[in-house]
């Protein structure tokens, strides 16, 4: 009893200093049940990265990011095709999901243990390992990083490429000048036009970024270097642990899908199968989606959407030309692995 009455008098005291919990701690709405009101999903992506979030020619977004915001939209909805997709800069992205302007972040961002201790974020998985890299004009002759003494970089702020930049150049003993500018377009258009030696960001990026430059594509070079771990994938808000379950296991049900060799041509031809994984998968046994707050054949119709992550990633980023490499399934040697869905 005496203990109890301490408790209550230290607490008293802690909020009567003003010491309170950080406001990520406090109870989240009920996300799924927002969604389903509103009858869309929210997405933030990049405005204008190939291969992860651009508008085709008529207007529709594509990309390997949109695709998983089509994947959680379909898990939820039964249709990929109820989201509404919000373009952000790097300094945005953070406070649209924090305000509720968003309901999920697919923005080449980095998972970072900062991140989730100090903005109230949880990142449900990771789309793409990737690593920070060097681009240089060709005809500069630089072909190491190590060559890059007293140059300039052009770079976005508020990312953790920023971060990075500084302490490869300060590990190395080399000067350099940021060109710190915040569109991701504006930075581009920088390096294009030689205001800076370097454009820095993820390899993914930097490979999209010389796609999209069709027949100028030659005139630049990606140094070998990689000097960072990147793991970019989706991040919700903290404290609503039903959509954080949505969102992480909708990714899952990407690879297991792949390793299964269920394909969006083929799903159907699965609903009949004797393989117990696969009558879990399907929804035909386990009530798994029951246990999400989705209907049991959930994952069918995720894929019957967007096909499995190989399927995303040769739609998407296969034709930039960046390796799948890392971002293999893990029975190919790769990293992308998935817990057991049962």
């Amino acid at each position: 009893m005496r203990l109890a009455k301490l408790g209550a008098l230290l607490g008293a005291a802690l909020f009567g200093a003003g010491v309170a919990a950080p406001a990520f701690a406090q109870p989240a709405a009920d996300t799924v049940a927002s969604v389903r009101q509103r009858g869309q999903l929210i997405c933030t992506v990049s405005p204008s990265t190939v291969g992860f979030s651009l508008p085709d020619s008529q207007g529709v977004w594509r990309g390997i990011d949109v695709d998983y915001c089509r994947a959680v939209a379909a898990a939820i909805f039964g249709d990929g095709n109820r989201i509404r997709i919000t373009p952000s800069s790097t300094q945005q992205r953070f406070t649209m999901l924090q305000s509720g302007e968003v309901d999920l972040i697919v923005r080449t961002t980095t998972w970072t243990l900062a991140r989730e201790a100090s903005l109230g974020l949880l990142f449900a998985g990771i789309n793409v390992y990737d690593g920070q890299g060097f681009m240089v004009h060709r005809d500069s002759g630089v072909t190491s990083a190590r060559q890059l003494d007293g140059a300039t970089v052009c770079v976005q702020p508020g990312t953790t490429t920023e971060l990075n930049l500084a302490d490869y150049f300060r590990a190395n003993n080399l000067r350099y000048t940021p060109v710190v500018i915040e569109s991701v377009e504006e930075v581009r258009s920088a390096f294009i036009n030689r205001r800076c030696d370097v454009y820095t960001n993820d390899s993914s990026s930097l490979a999209s970024f010389a796609a999209s430059q069709g027949a100028n594509a030659g005139r630049y070079l990606l140094l070998p270097e990689i000097i960072s771990k990147e793991p970019l994938g989706p991040a919700v808000r903290k404290g609503d642990a039903r959509f954080f379950d949505i969102v992480r296991w909708t990714h899952f049900a990407l690879l297991t899908a792949e390793e299964m060799g269920i394909t969006q041509a083929n799903v159907d031809s699965f609903l009949t199968s004797n393989n117990p994984d696969i009558q879990r998968f399907v929804g035909r046994t386990g009530d798994l989606g029951r246990m999400l707050g989705l209907e049991n054949d959930w994952a069918v119709k995720v894929i019957r959407a967007v096909g499995n992550y190989g399927e995303i990633w040769e739609r998407n980023m296969t034709p930039i030309g960046f390796p799948r490499g890392v971002n293999n399934l893990w029975t190919k040697g790769g990293l992308q692995y998935a817990p057991p869905m049962r």
